[in-house]
């Protein structure tokens, strides 16, 4: 709640260039390299960017949109670095200093960051985004008063600017204004009921008032846009438990650890509620899984210490005790537990020299609690049920500590103010679906995918015969379009098409048809999809029944079609990717894969009628298609045939699908 820790997000859209061509041309370079860092391929666009880097190391683009790759990529201080370099170049690229302040605040450098801010300001005082971040970085400053004008200016100017309204209430949250944080938060939703922050922080404010169903139907709100954030599950978690929906809070834990098997948080809450229902030896599994992550977390010790004292485990119980006691000499409760366990185990007078001794330290305290000061450990897994509700600089009480131990947990680390990069540079800003989206397409790739090793499922005649006629030598496989490549495959690559380049340059009017797939495979790898589509015309012109060009083009084709910002080119490539996977299932009406592509791109233009027909043309030929069962249910979904859509989902987890479970979750 109290953290402004930011999710960048900046989509570029382009029209690719034609090919490369052996000497470098910087421009083109970077025409491409923004058209894959609007793919959110943020690896092989730094690649693009390097050799424009190379080619023309005094531009200051090349360094700005490698700034933006790597910030995405969660490596701030890279991104700094470039925007700097960017900045000597170019003083006057105020979105340069954007960037900058944007990776600064994620540094926690957020006095450099409203440096940042000011200069952009300097250029243009009334500029939305740079009063906005400002604001916000003075708010993660404490600097209320400071901050609180910013956000007034910038809602002065831009009354319709939601996203204001949101970290506004932020602040006033910050401030303990609720009213005003509530009246934000309201406006914010009357702009756009798709916003997150205004639901988590309405649903912070209620839940300390103990409105817990009025949180709850919030944080439902929140789940419901962002349904792969664990947190979300734990928080959700924690205002069932307070509604005594027991049953509900388990679901969310297991659920937030299947997003996220090593947090600590759910782990730990879910151990707290296994205890309480006396599900013990599950309960001391999940403690002891906390403490493998942290073996410092002294809450989980201490409950896991508990879980085996009731369990009968009673050297164990003493064992985790005394680490305790060795860490915190003056925790006096540990001291009780001591004495509990060495009773079980026989041990008398170890029992009441412990229980003396606990009460020594409290007298003590009680006699003078400057000098005899009380241990007191740090929660570790996350943050007690309203801890942040004690006055800065009140001490709790013993009852409170006490408490602390036992208490759920919940996330306040979820950002309340989500920033997202909006300079607009070139070409559209791509909004960002929260809804499921359908698995991917199948390309032709030199990598294997984990499914393509399954057999049947990727199975692919014509692709087959190619890869045993040796006429290249590497292999070509059918895979799902997901791969994000290591900097040295893309690097093999680019020699790759460099070579094959050569090659048929060399063949004059003698071109293998073998050569053009091979570099057109890797241009696609590449997503240099115009430069691919002009060798996948060449193969079909040559050899019109070779279905794996088919396959390939069409690909290539609605990939390129989303990076048009003219959407008559857009819709033409679109009807002339569906013309492919027509033709390749003409030649090869076993195929499955060329139905499924057809029915992603349906889809995709929201004709899920047509779409759940295709889908289903290709579980006819492989009825183990789980990505096929996974979109056709989407499909039906989308339609509102719900019972159609359970089906589907409910087949396609059992094919290890495992999207499919998150939307059977929130279909309930």
């Amino acid at each position: 709640m109290k953290s402004f820790r930011t999710l960048f997000l900046l989509i570029i859209m382009l029209s690719v260039p034609a090919g490369m061509k052996a000497q470098i041309n910087a421009e083109q370079v970077i025409t491409i390299g923004r058209n894959v860092l609007s793919m959110d391929d943020y690896m092989l666009a730094i690649q693009y960017f390097n050799q424009a880097i190379k080619a023309k190391p005094y531009l200051a683009e090349p360094y700005f949109l490698r700034g933006l790759a790597k910030m995405n990529l969660e490596d701030y201080k890279g991104a700094e670095l470039d925007c700097t370099e960017a900045i000597k170049r170019n003083k006057f690229k105020t979105e340069a200093y954007k960037l900058r302040g944007f990776v600064r605040q994620s540094l926690g450098l957020d006095s450099l960051a409203i440096e940042d801010y000011n200069e952009g300001l300097k250029h243009d005082p009334t500029e939305k985004y740079f009063l906005f971040y400002k604001g916000v970085a003075l708010s993660s400053m404490k600097k209320n008063d400071e901050a609180l004008k910013t956000m007034n200016d910038l809602l002065r100017l831009y009354p319709r600017f939601e996203e204001g309204y949101a970290a506004r209430a932020s602040l006033n949250l910050q401030r303990e204004d609720t009213t005003a944080a509530l009246e934000d938060v309201e406006k914010a939703l009357k702009l756009n009921r798709a916003l997150v922050n205004p639901y988590l922080i309405r649903a912070d404010i209620e839940s300390s008032r103990g409105n817990w169903e009025t949180a709850l139907n919030d944080m439902e709100e929140a789940v419901r846009l962002y349904p792969e954030e664990p947190g979300f599950y734990i928080n959700r978690a924690y205002l069932r438990y307070n509604t005594d929906n027991y049953l509900g809070a388990m679901s969310d834990y297991n659920f937030a650890l299947q997003l996220d098997p090593n947090n600590m948080a759910a782990l730990f809450n879910r151990a707290l509620l296994r205890f309480e229902v006396k599900d013990l030896i599950n309960a001391k599994k999940d403690f002891t899984s906390v403490l493998t992550l942290n073996p410092q977390n002294f809450h989980a010790l201490y409950n896991r210490g508990l879980v085996e004292l009731e369990s009968g485990e009673y050297k164990e119980a003493l064992s985790d005790f005394k680490s305790i006691s060795g860490k915190y000499p003056n925790f006096y409760p540990v001291y009780y537990a001591i004495a509990e366990a060495e009773r079980n185990l026989g041990n008398l007078k170890a029992v009441g020299a412990n229980v003396n001794h606990a009460e020594s330290l409290v007298r003590k305290y009680v006699a003078n609690p400057e000098s005899n000061p009380l241990d007191r450990p740090t929660i570790a897994a996350g943050t007690p049920k309203n801890a942040n509700r004690t006055p800065e600089g009140e001490d709790e009480d013993e009852n409170e500590v006490m408490n602390r131990f036992n208490q759920l947990v919940t996330m306040e680390e979820i950002p309340q103010t989500q920033l997202s990069y909006n300079e607009r540079i070139k070409g559209r800003v791509q909004d960002r679906n929260v809804m499921a989206e359908p698995e991917p397409l199948y390309f032709i790739s030199f990598n294997p995918s984990p499914e393509s090793l399954g057999g049947v499922t990727n199975y692919f005649r014509e692709l087959d015969a190619f890869n045993r006629g040796r006429y290249i030598t590497r292999t070509l496989y059918l895979s799902p379009l997901t791969t994000h490549l290591t900097d040295a495959e893309y690097d093999a690559l680019f020699k790759m098409t460099d070579d094959y380049s050569s090659i048929i340059s060399s063949s004059g009017n003698k071109v293998r048809p073998a050569d053009r797939m091979a570099r057109g495979v890797a241009l696609s790898m590449l997503k240099n999809y115009k430069s691919a589509i002009e060798d996948f015309d060449e193969i079909i012109s040559a050899n019109p029944d070779f279905t794996p060009a088919y396959i390939a083009r069409g690909v290539a084709r609605f990939e390129e079609s989303k990076m048009q910002e003219d959407q008559r080119l857009a819709m033409h490539g679109i009807a002339m990717a569906a013309a492919d996977f027509d033709t390749a299932a003409r030649l090869n009406p076993r195929l499955q894969h060329a139905w499924y592509n057809k029915g992603i791109i349906l889809y995709t233009q929201r004709d899920y009628s047509q779409a759940a027909e295709c889908f289903s043309k290709a579980i006819e030929i492989d009825p183990e298609f789980g990505a096929a069962y996974y979109n056709r249910g989407l499909s039906h979904l989308s339609s509102g045939r719900k019972n159609e859509a359970f089906t589907d989902l409910s087949r396609a987890g059992e094919l290890g699908i495992l999207p499919s479970y998150n939307i059977l979750k929130r279909m309930k």
